[in-house]
């Protein structure tokens, strides 16, 4: 599996697309999402999913200013799977409520956007975000491979501050012909976030984490705000040096590994407290293991990262 770190810079650029579409353009007026029909067969239109066409591509751009959108390109001609891959990333984008949209384009009714992103492969999926694009994925993975990518993906998003969600593009009715509501349980925490106060972030994932403790997307919510709350005002050059003279000095060493989790460094995060695991006896181990398990816990327990970081956190202990 193909991930980037949804932090990179983007490096592909769109803007040559985001212009008013020509008069008379085939597929309707602008925002016609479901106008190219080879598109909607891959799902578009759904309550946080939209056909994407040349008309409403910059209306779709646009949103990122919101929330991340999940531009995902396949092409039913040349890999049917990628099709499957694009109906499967809009129902599991629905999961999430709004944290993401996602923008399903069919590459052979929109080549001209194609070509724009000087597409490598399909499919491809393109994270956008404030306009700025940035490659997130390029290999053909199941919906619950792509479950867990959205949740890690989503936990970066949670230690950046971004907490914006999209407005339902459609309606999903429920079985009693009502709309299901956005879950309102995570704004109070998200809101915080966005608002810098990390301190009350804390406090509302640990109300939920109180009220509900196999709420996993709240502990790992809580466990990354506790990550930014350690790391308020830190100077990352002493943090580092203070670690360099002190190998075996708890506090020092679980604050860098803090501080490499919020720089997407995660696998050195958990190499260090393994080793620090390795080093260190009674009260001290169980606190740098007691630590390093609050990272895995914010990293998300079907990552592989964190599910070899569980093996080697083992080695190191028996």
């Amino acid at each position: 599996m193909t991930q980037q770190p949804f932090s990179r810079p983007g490096a592909i650029d769109l803007s040559a697309l985001k212009r008013p579409a020509p008069q008379g353009a085939a597929g309707g007026a602008a925002g016609g999402a479901g106008a190219q029909g080879g598109s909607a067969g891959a799902g578009g239109g759904s309550a946080y999913s939209v056909t994407v066409t040349e008309q409403n591509f910059q209306e779709v751009v646009e949103s990122s200013m919101t929330a991340p959108v999940l531009l995902v390109f396949f092409s039913a001609s040349r890999l049917p799977e990628s099709e499957q891959m694009a109906r499967d990333l809009a129902t599991v984008v629905d999961e999430h409520d709004g944290r993401f949209l996602a923008g399903l384009v069919d590459v052979d009714a929109t080549p001209a956007i194609a070509q724009a992103v000087q597409l490598p492969s399909v499919p491809f999926v393109m994270a956008v975000l404030d306009g700025r694009p940035q490659p997130l994925l390029q290999d053909v993975l199941g919906i619950d491979e792509l479950r867990t990518v959205l949740q890690q993906v989503g936990q970066q998003l949670t230690t950046q501050g971004i907490a914006g969600r999209h407005q339902p593009r459609a309606a999903a009715p429920t079985a009693g012909g009502e709309e299901p509501a956005t879950d309102p349980r995570y704004a109070p925490a998200q809101d915080a976030l966005e608002a810098g106060d990390v301190d009350r972030a804390v406090e509302e994932y640990q109300k939920l984490v109180s009220a509900n403790p196999a709420d996993t997307e709240a502990a790992a919510g809580l466990a990354m705000a506790k990550v930014l709350q350690r790391t308020q005002g830190v100077d990352l050059q002493a943090a580092r040096a203070a670690a360099a003279s002190a190998p075996d000095d708890v506090d020092a060493q679980t604050l860098v590994a803090d501080l490499d989790m919020l720089g997407g460094h995660v696998e050195d995060a958990f190499a260090r407290l393994v080793e620090l695991v390795r080093r260190t006896s009674e009260k001290e181990r169980d606190r740098a293991r007691d630590h390093l398990l609050g990272l895995f816990a914010a990293v998300g327990n079907d990552d592989p990262r964190v599910l070899s970081g569980r093996r080697a956190l083992a080695s190191a202990l028996f």
